[in-house]
């Protein structure tokens, strides 16, 4: 994998955990109810928007980065996407994260670092 195609992986999964960390911090200033007119409000309130376009940047980004490095090497490397959104959690809405969720996401990062070595 070139430097730039790891550069962009990386902001590929930057950019899913923002997308990602906008949803929740839109959800948690808004009600949420599961109607058409509660998704409607959901959709266009500004937060959860420009997340959504984050997300849809992302994928962009992804489908590059997919024709140029195998899937099989690429898909797991966005497992790190779990420690930025983790790390956004304990920062941004004071989640609580466990010994075991610390040694889980531990473990996350080894798997994703043994995959680009494989």
């Amino acid at each position: 994998m070139t430097l730039s195609v790891f550069l962009l992986l990386l902001l590929n999964i930057l950019m899913l955990a923002g997308g990602q960390t906008l949803w929740k911090l839109g959800l948690s200033r808004n009600s949420f109810t599961f109607s058409v007119t509660g998704i409607i409000k959901m959709l266009f309130s500004p937060i959860i928007f420009t997340g959504l376009v984050i997300y849809a940047l992302a994928s962009v980004v992804w489908f590059y980065i997919i024709s140029k490095v195998d899937l099989s090497t690429a898909y797991p490397m966005q497992s790190l996407c779990y420690i930025f959104v983790s790390v956004a959690g304990l920062v941004l809405f004071k989640e609580n994260i466990s010994l075991i969720k610390w040694g889980g996401l531990i473990m996350i990062t080894a798997g994703a670092f043994l995959v680009t070595r494989g």
